[in-house]
């Protein structure tokens, strides 16, 4: 099967022909819209992470200076 001149290949026809779908056109606009939140919970939740873990590396390091005298 021969593709459209006016693509170079076979794969780019049909992406193209499904970036002309309702399904990709809903996914793009969501994604855009949604991007922004995405980003800030990723933000915050690395906030936490970090804020736990530096808590952990605190609580490991004055407990383990009490058993490094014995």
């Amino acid at each position: 099967m021969k593709h459209s001149p006016q693509f170079r290949s076979k794969r780019e026809e049909e992406r193209a022909a499904a970036k002309n779908t309702t399904g990709y056109k809903i996914w793009s606009v969501m994604f855009t819209i949604m991007y922004p939140f995405i980003a800030v919970f990723t933000f915050v939740f690395s906030c936490i992470v970090m804020f736990f873990s530096g808590i952990s590396r605190v609580l490991a390091y004055v407990l383990g200076r009490g058993h490094a005298g014995n």
